[in-house]
């Protein structure tokens, strides 16, 4: 009886961690209080690349690197990307390098921070 009870416990156990695992978009966005958080992860498939689609080992926090398109605007003394398509606000982790750019189009490549919805610049560049 005692080893069917540690059998039963142990697949709970398994059981609980495997949801725990397999739904980490669910839990980040309840953790976040912006209710267009939930369009994030549309946003990111409607913005990779072709070329940054293999499986990265990197943390699951932060994507390949992908393009972001839009407005660079000025946000409470923060520079941010507006993108008018998905409705997201980007900040930049480099604000320097962003600082050329406020108020044109720009395509910025980088990679995200999903936690704190900062990109983390590679390069930028001006659209025509």
């Amino acid at each position: 009886m005692r080893n069917f009870l540690v059998r039963l416990l142990l697949a709970l156990a398994i059981t609980l961690v495997a949801f725990a695992l397999a739904s980490p978009t669910n839990a980040q966005n309840k953790n976040n209080d912006d209710p267009s958080a939930a369009s994030l992860p549309l946003a990111q498939q409607s913005q990779q690349q072709p070329d940054a689609s293999s499986a990265s080992s990197r943390d699951a926090q932060t994507q390949d690197a992908l393009a972001f398109t839009g407005r660079v605007v000025k946000d409470k003394e923060k520079l941010v990307l507006n993108d008018p398509v998905t409705k997201m606000r980007y900040q930049f982790d480099d604000q320097s390098k962003a600082k050329p750019f406020i108020g044109k189009q720009a395509k910025v490549i980088g990679r995200l921070d999903m936690n704190s919805n900062t990109i983390h610049i590679e390069r930028i560049e001006a659209l025509l």
